[in-house]
């Protein structure tokens, strides 16, 4: 018989925001991951059909509500003033790591046949490992989403 940690709920209130659905927050910080791609219109699509994202914004960058975080989606562009050395650009290497996004669920099985019907490319069924279920998805740009669900 296997032993679980007990594992004790935390609620954390997220903090008020200026506007009711976008990453403004009013005091403290929210949390919002920024992709840089090819194509917004295709990622942003992409987003909102095979995870229901809720689009905010549509452009520049665009905006999106993704569960309890946001999605900003926009293209590469040159050096700015406050990064003067960095260039924005989406990944050039598939196979080289350096950021995923990481979706946990409640029922991987429903989520990868749900999403795999709304043409999410996962690199492989839902793995067993030892504290988890685990697979992953392709974007269009070739950012990695890990879907995960706790045993």
């Amino acid at each position: 018989m296997s032993t679980k940690k007990d594992r004790r709920t935390t609620v954390i209130e997220s903090p008020p925001l200026l506007k009711p659905n976008a990453p403004l927050p009013a005091e403290g910080f929210v949390v919002a991951t920024l992709l840089i791609v090819k194509d917004v219109a295709h990622s942003r699509k992409f987003y909102q059909h095979v995870f229901e994202a809720k689009v905010i914004e549509e452009d520049d960058p665009a905006v999106l509500r993704l569960s309890n975080t946001w999605l900003l989606i926009n293209g590469g562009g040159g050096p700015t003033d406050d990064k003067p050395t960095v260039t924005a650009a989406p990944p050039a290497d598939l196979d080289r790591l350096s950021i995923a996004m990481n979706l946990r669920v409640a029922d991987i099985r429903a989520c990868y046949e749900l999403w795999r019907s709304r043409g999410a490319k996962f690199l492989t069924e839902p793995k067993v490992h030892e504290d988890e279920i685990r697979c992953y998805i392709r974007d269009p740009d070739g950012y990695l989403i890990e879907v995960g669900q706790s045993t």
